[in-house]
Order: structure tokens, then C-alpha cells, then sequence
């Protein structure tokens, strides 16, 4: 799922790269080739599947299923690129998306699916309906009937129709009508066969049914290691106030509350489809066994993920008041993100937020842990708890990755790839957007007049690329190897980064670029790169970033695709809110 979104409302942000296109095409490029590998005909690899083409990630109000409707300028540059990365990446098929585009429902949409993908793409894999998007242009109004729907999708270039029996049931007599050619049957036929002869299904068509493989392949110790890593990786330390965290291994007591504090069948978190739940590692198991029986741990639910059941807040205070240390196990379900999990509050639901609430007027060390599948709205949380370890849904080794990082063996590294807005009124809020004729002055934060709220600033709670690390980095003024650069230059910009604090660790330094004066307006910042160093402690790592005249490209006002000789601005820090800087010139 490589859809571009910028709105948490929308539950299948958390499948997805989140809000940035630049990094969501290398995400995409990355996945297809991690599925396909170097050839289909090897059986460790598998087809993937592109979806959902197009735009599915920006529906009006966040939510599922429903409409988009936005300029061709912002498809062409915002929402289509990661599809264009996987088909640069060699991907074998793509899925239609459910949504319409200026009025046309993608599973008949001639000019994205015939004329974008196939024609001046030049895809040559097949394209998939989503289940049972082909059925569905009949509710979108576009169709009258079930053959008319069958003849839209397979003439707009839908090879395969996916769980709706809609070919099946209608194209032998809409071929004899003339109402479909044969020659577009044959054409469909060829690309879904092509792809079974690339993967070898003719040679066996059993060959990714082999129970041998899975029995000695599946849950292996490298591989549970490899998510144990993996997991803990993908976690952001939102707030770490007084170094709470990591736990000072001389604690003797520790009370875990909250409703996700043993929540196996949660943690894998939404589309978990035969991932088997009952394996998973919850934070309660993960941290009895990382303090071994030498902390006394209390667990106590205190009260349910979503209902407004109180009755075991007191439980749950009695257990506070009898530890030194507090975590706080809480966030969403797994079922409140995903498909069909559309949120207009993305608050911590329930009366969970009240429980933290009187937990943490204790003022004892305490670390809240949430788990949720897209960002949500926590301003008082970001108030209150001293510390914030975001964790998503990580999977079968959640509870062993996260007591990695509570206890400081492994040191926090991710980044958000999607902003936390302040509350819903914000939504939606990304780092890249444009300027307007009336920005606010940072000098003069409640000057009228100007594109802000009244009551509420402009910018997120947590932007993108934000999080904390348990040591502290320092960055150097920023060196350009010139200031004007011609067509075929390299600008290469270099900073030199030191670990300030005791602990090694990783940092994930990013390259942002802004474009001062163009022929449409840009946007304040764009990132264009990044990387991910360890620096151990005392240590200085100079971090080299190269890029070209031709990426910093867009879509002018007749869409051609060029940059401009001009001012622009490159920017190098820890998250899309660093401000240091450099000018430079495209001559």
C-alpha cells in the first residue's frame, strides 16, 4: 500500500509510508523489490501488487471509501510518484483503488489505468480490481447494471476482476454483443498469464504450497530475532523528560497499567490476516522477562481500551502508589485502525485518558507507551507524561522490543513518517505544505490577518521526522562545496554531527530543500534525502548529502517537469521543524 496520506482520520494511514512522497516512493521501491527480488522464478520471492491506484489516501474527512477530489497539479506531483517508483522498480501487477477521481471511479477510468499506466508508463503487468470495486460503479452511479460495470472496468484496461464474478457472469456476452472486442479479452488473458509463467506456476502451480518450507522457514530464531530488531527500530521516543526513560535497572517495582498492557491478539495490529496472535510477545511477558524476577511487576488494566467502564481505576492507583516506577500501556485496538476504521476524535479513546490522568498526579517516574496505527491527537499526554515511547502495532516480538528500549539495551532511533496534529481541527497538517500570501510571522505569532487559527497554532504537536534518542547529537553549520551551480553540477552539502550525550547511538539525518521563487507556488520544505549513522558516544560522524539540479524538478503551470534556475534554500537537521540552514543558486 503505497498511497500518500495526510490525514490520521483515515484508519489505512498506518499500511502506508505516510505523508511525504519522496520518502514514500523509495519506501515503495524498497518493498517491491524486497517482495520480487532479483527474479520471480525464484520461490522466495512473490509478485507484488501496487496499490491502490490512485489516490486512495486522500478521501474527503478522512474518510474510507469516499470521495477524492483534488487539482491535476497535486495527483501528478503529490499522490501518483510512489505508484511511478514501483513500476520503476519492475512491480508485477497494480490494484484499482475504490475511490473516484474527478468524477470517475478508478476501476473505470480510462485515462489512469489505459492511457497513464499502460500507455505512457508503459507497464506491461496486469491490473487487478480491488474486491469488489468493479461491482461497485454501479453504486458510484456510473453503472446501471452489473454487465455495464463489466464493460466500463475491462474496456477503462481492469484485467482481472477480483471476488466480484463480474467478468466471470457478464464478458462471454459482452464480447458476442460487440460491446467489449475480443481483442481486449485476449490482451487481459495475455498479462495474467504472463505473470503465472514469471513466477513458474505453469512448471508447478503448487510451488508456494509447500508445507516442508513453511514449517522450517517460518518462526525461525533468525527470523524472530530479525522482528525483535526490526520492532524496535520502528518505535519513536516522543518525550523524554529528566531522562525518565530508559528504567534505572536498580528499580525494584514497576506497575504497568492499562488496557494494553497483555493485549496479545492486539499486537499485530490491523490486516494481520493469518498472522498467528497467539505467538506474539506482550509488553507485560517482555518485561518479566527482561527484569528476570528482580523487579516486582503489578499489572493492572485499570479500565477497557474503548467503553467508559471506571471501575478499576482505583486497582489501578493502589497499584501506582505501591510502585516507583509507572508505565502506561494504552492507545488503540487493533481493529480502530485499518480499513473501514475511520476516526473523526483520534484521541486515546475511551476513559483511558482519564486514567493517565490520575495516575500521573502521583508525579512517580512515569513512561507512557502507546500503541495505535496512525498518529493521534495527545496534547495533554504530551503535558503531563514525563515520558512518550510510541510503539504502533510491532508485531509478534512487541513486548520483548519495547522492554529492549524501556530498559535502555536498545536506544530509540525512529522518526515519524507522519505529523501528530494538535487536535482534529488542525487535520489535515504536513510539513510540506505551501506558503500562502499571508504566512505567519514567527515574531508575531498572534498578528490578525494572517493564515493561522486563533486558538490554536499552526504547526503539529510532533512533526515529521521527529524523535527523540536517549543520547543527545549536536549539528555544525552546514557546508556547501559552492553556492551557484549549472545543469550537470553536483551540490553536495556536508554537516558534521557529535554525540553530546553518554550512550551510543543512531541518528536519522535529514536533507530538506525549499525553492524561494517558482513558477507555481512551493512548498516550504521538501526533504530530499537521509541517512541513518550510529555515533558512539564523544564521537563525530561529517554526514555527506549529494543531489542534482534535476531533483529539485516539479510540475510547472503547462506541467512540464523541470527545475528553475533561481534561489533555493537546503536545510539539514533532526526533523522537518530544524531551521539551519544554507542559500544556494541554480544558474
Amino acid at each position: 500500500m503505497v498511497d500518500i496520506a495526510r490525514d490520521p482520520r483515515w484508519g489505512r494511514i498506518m499500511e502506508g509510508a505516510g505523508e511525504d512522497t519522496w520518502l514514500g516512493c523509495r519506501i515503495a521501491a524498497a518493498r517491491v523489490k524486497g517482495f520480487q527480488g532479483k527474479s520471480l522464478s525464484d520461490e522466495r520471492t512473490l509478485l507484488a501488487c501496487a496499490k491502490h491506484f490512485a489516490a486512495y489516501g486522500a478521501p474527503q474527512a478522512g474518510r474510507d471509501y469516499n470521495t477524492v477530489d483534488m487539482s491535476f497539479r497535486s495527483l501528478m506531483e503529490w499522490y501518483l510518484p510512489p505508484y511511478k517508483a514501483c513500476l520503476d522498480a519492475g512491480v508485477g501487477s497494480f490494484m484499482t483503488a475504490f475511490n473516484e477521481i474527478a468524477g470517475i471511479p478508478s476501476s473505470s477510468n480510462k485515462w489512469l489505468l489505459n492511457d497513464l499506466l499502460k500507455g505512457d508508463w508503459d507497464f506491461k503487468g496486469f491490473v487487478v480490481s480491488d474486491y469488489t470495486s468493479i461491482n461497485e460503479l454501479i453504486m458510484h452511479g456510473v453503472a446501471a447494471d452489473s454487465s455495464q460495470a463489466g464493460e466500463l472496468a475491462i474496456n477503462a484496461g481492469v484485467d482481472m476482476d477480483m471476488q466480484g464474478s463480474v467478468y466471470l457472469n457478464y464478458l462471454d456476452a459482452l464480447v458476442k454483443s460487440g460491446r467489449v472486442s475480443e481483442a481486449t479479452i485476449n490482451m487481459a488473458v495475455k498479462r495474467v498469464i504472463e505473470a503465472k509463467y514469471k513466477l513458474g506456476l505453469f512448471d508447478d502451480p503448487y510451488r508456494y504450497c509447500n508445507d516442508n518450507r513453511e514449517a522450517n522457514e517460518v518462526m525461525t530464531p533468525g527470523s524472530i530475532s530479525f522482528a525483535r530488531k526490526f520492532a524496535a527500530s520502528s518505535c519513536v521516543l516522543l518525550k523524554n523528560d529528566n531522562h525518565t526513560l530508559p528504567i534505572d535497572h536498580d528499580i525494584k517495582s514497576i506497575a504497568l497499567i492499562g488496557p494494553l498492557a497483555d493485549a496479545r491478539a492486539d499486537m499485530l495490529g490491523s490486516w494481520s490476516a493469518a498472522g498467528q496472535w497467539e505467538k506474539c510477545v506482550t509488553l507485560e511477558e517482555g518485561i518479566r522477562k527482561k527484569t528476570a524476577g528482580r523487579v516486582k511487576v503489578i499489572v493492572v488494566h485499570g479500565c477497557n481500551v474503548n467503553d467508559n467502564d471506571k471501575s478499576g481505576f482505583n486497582e489501578a492507583l493502589s497499584a501506582a502508589a505501591n510502585a516507583e516506577f509507572i508505565i502506561l500501556a494504552i492507545g488503540e485496538s487493533r481493529d480502530m485502525s485499518g480499513e473501514a476504521a475511520s476516526r473523526t476524535d483520534i484521541s486515546i479513546p475511551g476513559v483511558q485518558m482519564e486514567l493517565a490522568r490520575e495516575i500521573l498526579r502521583s508525579g512517580k517516574p512515569c513512561a507512557a507507551v502507546l500503541f495505535n496505527g496512525r498518529p493521534l491527537t495527545i496534547p495533554e499526554l504530551a503535558k503531563t507524561a514525563p515520558a512518550i515511547l510510541e510503539t504502533w502495532f510491532c508485531g509478534t516480538e512487541s513486548g520483548d522490543a519495547i522492554a529492549d528500549l524501556l530498559f535502555g539495551d536498545v536506544n530509540p532511533s525512529g522518526k515519524l513518517t507522519a505529523s501528530f496534529p494538535i487536535n482534529t481541527g488542525q487535520i489535515p497538517v504536513f510539513y510540506n505544505a505551501k506558503n500562502t500570501g499571508r504566512p505567519v510571522d514567527p515574531s508575531k505569532p498572534d498578528e490578525k490577518y494572517r493564515s493561522r487559527y486563533i486558538d490554536c497554532p499552526n504547526a503539529p504537536l510532533f512533526p515529521f521526522g521527529y524523535g527523540l534518542s536517549y543520547t543527545t547529537f549536536s549539528y555544525s553549520d552546514i557546508t556547501l562545496n559552492k553556492n551557484e551551480f549549472h545543469i550537470n553540477d553536483t551540490i553536495a552539502a556536508s554537516v558534521d554531527i557529535t554525540n553530546t550525550g553518554d550512550r551510543d547511538g543512531e541518528e536519522i539525518v535529514q536533507l530538506y530543500v525549499r525553492d524561494i521563487t517558482g513558477n507555481v507556488t512551493r512548498p516550504v520544505k521538501e526533504l530530499k534525502g537521509f541517512r541513518k549513522i550510529m555515533i558512539r558516544k564523544g564521537g563525530t560522524v561529517t554526514v555527506k548529502f549529494k543531489i542534482t539540479p534535476e531533483e529539485l524538478s516539479y510540475y510547472h503551470q503547462d506541467m512540464s517537469f523541470t527545475y528553475d534556475p533561481r534561489e533555493f534554500i537546503l536545510f539539514i537537521g533532526r526533523s522537518s521543524a530544524d531551521d539551519r540552514m544554507k542559500p544556494f543558486r541554480i544558474l
